[in-house]
C-alpha cells in the first residue's frame, strides 16, 4: 500500500475551543488541517457547562478578576499573565458573538450588554457569560459550523496523533524543529504523514488518568505526552482539579453539574440533610474548587458515604429549568427532579492545571510548536484554576497563536521529506486483553494514590506501578501494529509519571496538590514545578 503523505502550512491536532478559534483566526492564504480523534466537535469544549469568564459589567473591573485569579491560583499564577489573559477578555468575548455564539441575554442588566451574568466559585462578581448550562455545546457547534464553511481548512476526523515529527528523524539536520505529525487513520488502521511549517497542539487535558471523570474519553493527554517526547518542558503536572460535584448515578458517571448551580444559591448537604460547607471556609459553596472538591472527599471518607447532595431545590421551579435546561432535563430522565429534591453527587477529575510550557505566543520549547488550551502551561492558572477561567484561556493564546504564525509565515519553508512510518517490524496484536487490563488498573491505582488527597507512601507506591506499566506498554508498543487504544495508554502512562514526579517533587500542600505529609504552604516552594526532558534543547531567543 502506497505510503500517504499530507503537507499544510499550519498543523492543528485537536478540535475544541482552542483549535476551532485558531484555525478560523488564521487568513484564508495559509492551508490549514484539523485534526480530530473522534468527531470535529467531540471533546471537553462541548460539555463545558458553566461558561466563560470575562469583565463585561460597569460594576465589575480587571483588577478585580486579577485578583480573583491570583488568589485562586495560591500564590503559583504568572501575574502579568493573569493581566494579559483577563485584560483581553472582552475583546474575545466580542469575537465569539461576531462568530454567532448565541450567550444568555437579561434584559435586567443594561450594563452587561444585556446578557446574562452568573457568578461561580473564587469570583467576587457576576462575569460569567453563558449560554443557559451548556455553554461549551453553543461555542463548540458555532465554531464547527464556521470551520466546515472555510475552503482553505481541510478536516480529518477519526485520526489520532501518535508522535510529533521532528528534525531528529533527519540524520544530519541541525536546526532543532517541529515539522508534523505521524497520524493514524482510525478507519484505515494505517499511519499517515502530515507535515506543516507550523504544528498546533490543541488535544485538551489528562484526566481520563482518572477512574472517575467528568471529561469525554478523548481527554487521553495526547499533546502533553508527545510535546514531552519530542524535549519540550511540562509544568505544574500536580495541579489536577478535581471538580466538586459531578452527578452520582450508574447511569451518568461523567456528567457535570455546573458551578454555576452553587453561584445561584445551591447548598451540599451530607446525606442527612446537613449543610457542611460553612465549617470548611467562610465563603461555603462559593469557594474554590479545591477547597470544596476536599471537603466533600473528607466528609464522604468520615462517614463512608458514596455521595453527598447538592440542593438547589429551594430557588423558583420556573427559575431552575430557564437557567438549567439541560442538568434539569438529564436528571429527569434518571428520576430526579431537581427542582423537589437535591442531587447526588461526587467529585471527579476535570481539569489539566499544568501542561506544556509556552510563553505568551503560545510557543512551546520547539520552534514550529505551539500549545493552547489544557495542553498548555501558561501561567495562568497557578495551583488552581478558577471557574470559567479555561476557555478564556483557550482564545487568547490562540489568538496569540494566530497572530505569531501569520507574523512568521512568510519566513518559514516548508519542511522536507521526511521517513515515513515503519511498519516492517511488527505485527497485528495477539492479545489486546494486556491494554484493557493495564488501561484500568493506571486509572485505578491513580484515583486510589495520586487523587485529592496524597502522601509521599501513596505516591512512591503509584509510581512503582507506573512503571512496571510503562515497561509492558513499551514492549508491546515495540512488537504491534498501533491502535487506538495503545496509543492512548501510552500516552496516559506518560502523563501518569509526570504528575507523580511533580508531586513528589511538591513538599507542601498548594491549591489543588494536597499531601497529608506536608499540611501546609512552604513560602520556599512558591515557584512553579519544571520537569525537562532528557532530549530538552533551549530554545534560542528570537
Amino acid at each position: 500500500m502506497p505510503e500517504t503523505c499530507h503537507r499544510h502550512d499550519v498543523l492543528i491536532l485537536g478540535s475544541g475551543a482552542a483549535g476551532l478559534s485558531l484555525a478560523l483566526r488564521l487568513p484564508d492564504t495559509l492551508s490549514v488541517a484539523v485534526v480530530s480523534k473522534r468527531e470535529l466537535r467531540e471533546g471537553s469544549t462541548l460539555y463545558a457547562q458553566g461558561g466563560i469568564s470575562a469583565v463585561l459589567d460597569a460594576a465589575d473591573s480587571i483588577e478585580s478578576h486579577v485578583q480573583d485569579t491570583l488568589k485562586a491560583g495560591a500564590g503559583l499564577c504568572d501575574p502579568a499573565v493573569v493581566r494579559h489573559v483577563v485584560e483581553r477578555g472582552p475583546d474575545n468575548i466580542r469575537w465569539l458573538l461576531d462568530q454567532g455564539v448565541e450567550f444568555t441575554r437579561d434584559p435586567e442588566r443594561g450594563s452587561a450588554g444585556f446578557y446574562h451574568l452568573t457568578r461561580e466559585g473564587g469570583h467576587t462578581h457576576r462575569r460569567v457569560i453563558h449560554a443557559a448550562d451548556a455553554t461549551g455545546r453553543a461555542v463548540a457547534t458555532t465554531l464547527e459550523a464556521r470551520v466546515r464553511s472555510c475552503p482553505n481548512v481541510a478536516i480529518y476526523e477519526q485520526h489520532i496523533a501518535v508522535d510529533l515529527i521532528t528534525t531528529q528523524h533527519l540524520p544530519g539536520y541541525r536546526d532543532h524543529r517541529c515539522l508534523g505529525a505521524y497520524i493514524l487513520n482510525r478507519s484505515s488502521g494505517r499511519v499517515e504523514t502530515f507535515l506543516a511549517r507550523f504544528v498546533v497542539l490543541a488535544t485538551g487535558g489528562a484526566n481520563k488518568v482518572y477512574l472517575y471523570t467528568s471529561n469525554p474519553d478523548v481527554s487521553t493527554g495526547d499533546g502533553i505526552a508527545m510535546a514531552w517526547r519530542a524535549g519540550c518542558r511540562v509544568a505544574n503536572m500536580e495541579f489536577m482539579q478535581f471538580h466538586p460535584t459531578c452527578l452520582y448515578h450508574p447511569q451518568a458517571r461523567s456528567f457535570l453539574i455546573t458551578e454555576a448551580l452553587r453561584g445561584e444559591g445551591a447548598r451540599l448537604l451530607l446525606p442527612d440533610g446537613e449543610r457542611f460547607m460553612p465549617r470548611f471556609d467562610p465563603r461555603a459553596e462559593l469557594a474554590p474548587r479545591d477547597i470544596v472538591a476536599r471537603a466533600i472527599d473528607h466528609e464522604m471518607k468520615r462517614l463512608g458515604a458514596e455521595c453527598v447532595y447538592l440542593d438547589i431545590s429551594h430557588r423558583p421551579a420556573e427559575f431552575i429549568v430557564e437557567h438549567f435546561p439541560t442538568i434539569h432535563s438529564r436528571c429527569l430522565e434518571l428520576g430526579i427532579d431537581i427542582t423537589r429534591e437535591p442531587i447526588p453527587v461526587v467529585p471527579a477529575a476535570h481539569y489539566t492545571c499544568g501542561g506544556v510550557m509556552v510563553d505568551r505566543r503560545a510557543r512551546t520549547d520547539l520552534p514550529g510548536l505551539y500549545a493552547s488550551g489544557e495542553t498548555a502551561y501558561t501561567g495562568l492558572h497557578g495551583a488552581n484554576r478558577m471557574a470559567s477561567n479555561s476557555l478564556l484561556e483557550c482564545l487568547v493564546y490562540s489568538e496569540a497563536a494566530a497572530a505569531d504564525i501569520v507574523r512568521l509565515s512568510s519566513e518559514v519553508a516548508p519542511p522536507p521529506e521526511v521517513p515515513h512510518w515503519d511498519e516492517s517490524r511488527v505485527t497485528e496484536p495477539d492479545e489486546e486483553v494486556v491494554v484493557t487490563h493495564n488501561w484500568e488498573e493506571l486509572r485505578r491505582f491513580m484515583w486510589d494514590y495520586v487523587g485529592i488527597v496524597r502522601t509521599n507512601k501513596r505516591l512512591r507506591r503509584a509510581k512503582r506501578r507506573a512503571d512496571l506499566l510503562a515497561q509492558e506498554v513499551i514492549e508491546y508498543y515495540s512488537h504491534f501494529r498501533v491502535n487506538n487504544d495503545l496509543i492512548e495508554l501510552r500516552n496516559l502512562l506518560e502523563v501518569a509519571d509526570l504528575i507523580i514526579q511533580s508531586a513528589l517533587r511538591r513538599r507542601e500542600s498548594r491549591g489543588l496538590h494536597y499531601t497529608l505529609d506536608h499540611p501546609f504552604k512552604d513560602a520556599s516552594q512558591r515557584t512553579p514545578t519544571i520537569l525537562i526532558p532528557d532530549t530538552y534543547h533551549p530554545r534560542r531567543h528570537d
